[in-house]
């Protein structure tokens, strides 16, 4: 399936360690003449406190998109002629807010908007209690009508045991399956 001409709303949670692989999955897509509309929580685009390449993430993800990143709610209310939104990455706190229907990010908003007109909402995870208490959250979800994940693995099994990280060389496979109607398996790598 080609991704020419189709409308993504990317949209970024904290986790800023996986910055880097989700900017790239953003410049690929672009690469291959997709309209990205770029989305930040309020924490990710504002935190106060010092994120080593924060803003230079912003210009970067800006630069490629070729337009401002949407980050408060008021931004994120007019998204209903996107194909499809992805929440990459998606922290436990998104996940959680999402499985109880709380609205009160520009993520959640953009991500309830698109749910309204039935379009397909792709989440990749990074939950440090993934296999733990996030667990159920995400199992709600995967219940749901038009959420799909990206295949996921234990970030360190050893050390961090319940902690999943989403496997960023699924994202664009995982985005055309969503558009299908349909979820890429194994989603436990």
């Amino acid at each position: 399936m080609s991704l020419k001409d189709k409308k993504i709303a990317f949209a970024l949670t904290g986790s800023f360690y996986a910055y880097k692989n989700v900017i790239k999955k953003i410049d690929e897509l672009k690469k291959q003449k997709t309209k990205i509309i770029p989305i930040m929580s309020f924490n990710s685009y504002t935190l106060d406190i010092k994120i080593e390449n924060r803003l230079e993430y912003i210009q970067k993800i800006e630069k490629i998109c070729e337009q401002k990143i949407i980050h408060t709610i008021e931004m994120a209310k007019n998204l209903k002629d996107i194909d499809l939104i992805i929440i990459a990455p998606c922290t436990a706190n998104t996940i959680s807010k999402l499985a109880c229907n709380v609205i009160d990010t520009p993520v959640l908003t953009a991500a309830m908007e698109a749910l309204r007109y039935q379009k397909p909402l792709v989440l990749a995870p990074v939950c440090i209690n993934g296999l733990g208490e996030s667990a159920e959250n995400i199992g709600k979800l995967l219940n749901r009508k038009n959420y799909y994940f990206v295949p996921f693995r234990q970030d360190n099994p050893i050390t961090k045991p319940r902690s999943i990280s989403f496997d960023p060389q699924y994202i664009i496979k995982t985005i055309k399956y969503a558009l299908n109607n349909e979820q890429i398996s194994p989603i436990l790598l």
